[in-house]
């Protein structure tokens, strides 16, 4: 099948955004050395049934190199404690120093030079050798059976997905621990909760919407998934996420990628066109942010908002919101002149400029034409703090 020019164009882009295979093979060795130590014999959990499981980016597949060489690589995990009625004995505390304790005979044990770094949510382990790389290890439990049924009800009134659908994504919900939550050193039923493994499963049905892919149940360490072809809905939210990154050099300011990506998958109609996708993903994205809160919830948590921190005082010093307005119709923009252009010296500026990739080599090769009819200056920039793109009704 013969690709359009347009095609061609991001098809060369997205290349330029895979993780080199040593990075994504020095991950996953690490990812498995983790889950290992966490289970061996003489852990504190090893009289405890344990579950390691890749989240975040690496789990959806939508990954992407960071701009700058020295930039550092990063890897989410989940590290599930299946001990039954676990509130009742313990506190959100006590499971985060326990995982702590771990994490520090780890480093002890491989040498690792920089102590584990205590999070909000989680534990972050440094590894600084030939490759600039962290771990963010998430320590959590599992719902108890009461706790998975009123979570299984609440999908379905909020989402109404199918049943089995809904049941499914239920058994993978957790309890998290939060440092900054009211009950974090108290033994309490109330816990936050989370659910990375459901959140992946409702992702892979919008990559393919037509086939309901149930997740299986297992134990010790959950594989990381490596996508050698990425789907069309992934490379979208590769490209996006790339332009985000070099619009913005803050990253306290920057769009956060889930809201990226939850908002991508929920307008992907099935294209199997990547620049078509593209544009329809970029016009309708907006469409899916509710006027209140929750204004983006979770797909597989009603009771968690990803956009929560607009509303807070950090959030709206920053302009969280205004900062996703501006980089959602800078993206429109610049994809468009990209996709619309004939000019191929333009193409290649403009990806230089708004992606820091460079496809001059890529399009020569193809024999594709060398005149330049548009100077830089065409390339178009938004106004600071341009107007809402959405009404009162998105």
């Amino acid at each position: 099948m013969v690709k359009s020019k347009q095609e061609s164009v991001l098809l060369t882009m997205v290349e330029q955004l895979d993780l080199p295979d040593y990075v994504v093979e020095q991950a996953v060795r690490r990812y498995k050395s983790l889950g290992e130590w966490f289970d061996r014999e003489g852990s504190l959990f090893e009289k405890t049934a344990i579950e390691v499981f890749p989240q975040g980016s690496f789990a959806l597949g939508t990954t992407i190199k960071p701009i700058e060489e020295e930039e550092e690589y990063d890897l989410d995990i989940g590290c599930k404690v299946k001990i039954g009625d676990y509130k009742s004995m313990h506190s959100q505390k006590y499971l985060k120093e326990s995982l702590g304790t771990e994490l520090e005979a780890y480093r002890k044990a491989k040498g690792i030079k920089e102590k584990a770094e205590s999070k909000h949510r989680c534990w972050r382990l440094e590894y600084q050798d030939e490759i600039k790389f962290h771990i963010d290890v998430v320590p959590c439990i599992p719902l108890g059976d009461a706790e998975r049924k009123i979570y299984e009800q609440r999908i379905n009134e909020f989402y109404q997905y199918p049943d089995e659908f809904s049941e499914n994504v239920a058994k993978f919900a957790i309890n998290i621990t939060d440092d900054r939550h009211e009950n974090y050193g108290l033994i309490s039923p109330e816990w936050p909760a989370s659910n990375p493994q459901g959140y992946l499963r409702w992702f892979q049905s919008r990559i393919n919407s037509s086939k309901l892919i149930l997740l299986n149940e297992r134990t010790s360490i959950v594989p990381i998934q490596v996508y050698k072809q990425k789907s069309v809905l992934q490379r979208c939210i590769q490209l996006m996420k790339r332009h985000r990154d070099n619009m913005f050099a803050d990253d306290k300011r920057k769009p956060i990628s889930i809201i990226i990506t939850t908002l991508a998958a929920r307008a992907y109609s099935g294209e199997t066109d990547l620049s078509a996708a593209l544009m329809n993903i970029l016009e309708k994205m907006p469409r899916y942010i509710n006027p209140s809160s929750p204004r983006i919830p979770n797909p597989v948590n009603p009771a968690e908002d990803f956009s929560d921190r607009w509303e807070m005082p950090e959030g709206i010093e920053l302009d969280l919101e205004g900062n996703f307005r501006n980089w959602l119709m800078q993206a429109q923009m610049d994809f468009k002149q990209i996709l619309e252009s004939k000019d191929e010296n333009f193409k290649n500026r403009m990806v230089n400029e708004k992606f820091s990739l460079d496809i001059n080599k890529s399009l020569n090769s193809e024999g594709h034409n060398k005149s330049s009819n548009h100077s830089i200056s065409a390339i178009k920039k938004l106004p600071v703090n341009p107007p809402k793109i959405w009404g009162k009704d998105y």
